[in-house]
């Protein structure tokens, strides 16, 4: 079993077209392989297959409920949250938990020692399971509209995933914050996608910089090759990092990808390339884990 991310810094690189392409290509080639798309403020992944839904699992955190016939405002609470999430004026009796800001951590509950506060249940999204061809699985994780975090639903998408055998792939959020960071961290090998553009060495870098600090190898596709500068390729041969596929622009490719559709069905040298390079991943790198 190997776990493999596919991230970028910056959104509209081509992250989830070779997420996409990378699971078709193992399918075609009769290997275990599951999908997560972990990018669960826009999941996508799922409308490049046909696939039926099998299952969904609500992901909700516990939040206070506090009883002021109970509370002594003895301000406890308070200084046990570290979100800042518990609103308090002693003098006038007044307290409040502010839901957008807790993160469920049950501090506030060990903290008071009136018994005045409960806890109820809040949902924060959903993880649905989906079986495209040859009952292969995609975990979709999905968040509720108007939910700070998304981390809580992809770390039930990742756990769910990892009751499977086989090949993972996860669809990484775009950007390094802790939606990245949550899903790159479960992975054993890392596949960043950038464009050879300021704003692409820009994000390319932070992303690098990010999986140094926790110890992840990593490796770069470079999508639209022949637009743009050379700064990322020379920036790459700085660091040391391979190069791991370079894709050209085609018009034929972005047509393809904006109906919908697996470019390597249609261009099948672009899925054999992309087996290629899995396997030399699990070569590499199949025998770790995180």
């Amino acid at each position: 079993m190997i776990k493999i991310a596919i991230a970028s810094g910056k959104g509209g690189t081509g992250k989830t077209f070779i997420a996409t392409n990378i699971f078709n290509t193992l399918l075609k080639n009769q290997i275990n392989a599951v999908l997560v798309d972990c990018d669960a403020e826009a999941p996508n992944a799922i409308a490049f297959f046909d696939a039926r839904h099998t299952n969904t699992i609500d992901v909700t955190k516990l939040i206070p409920v506090i009883d002021i016939n109970t509370c002594t405002f003895c301000g406890k609470c308070n200084e046990y949250c570290n979100y800042n999430s518990i609103f308090i004026l002693p003098p006038m009796r007044i307290i409040q938990v502010i839901e957008d800001l807790c993160h469920g951590c049950g501090a506030c509950t060990v903290a008071c020692e009136f018994d005045a506060i409960t806890e109820k249940s809040s949902p924060l999204g959903k993880v649905s399971t989906f079986l495209a061809e040859g009952n292969h699985i995609i975990i979709e994780a999905r968040m509720k509209v108007g939910i700070m975090s998304p981390v809580p639903v992809i770390k039930d998408a990742i756990k769910l995933a990892s009751n499977n055998a086989g090949i993972v792939i996860f669809d990484s959020p775009p950007g390094t914050s802790c939606p990245f960071i949550q899903t790159v961290s479960a992975s054993d090998y890392v596949i960043l996608v950038t464009e050879p553009t300021p704003f692409g060495l820009s994000d390319l870098k932070q992303s690098v910089d990010t999986l140094n600090k926790i110890n992840k190898p990593c490796g770069v596709i470079i999508n639209r090759s022949d637009i743009g500068n050379s700064e990322v390729k020379n920036y790459l041969q700085k660091q040391d990092i391979p190069i791991l596929l370079e894709i050209p622009f085609s018009k034929e490719i972005a047509e393809l990808y904006s109906t919908g559709k697996i470019v390597s069905e249609t261009v099948p040298a672009l899925g054999e390339q992309l087996y290629c390079l899995v396997k030399k991943i699990i070569n590499l790198y199949g025998n770790s884990s995180n």
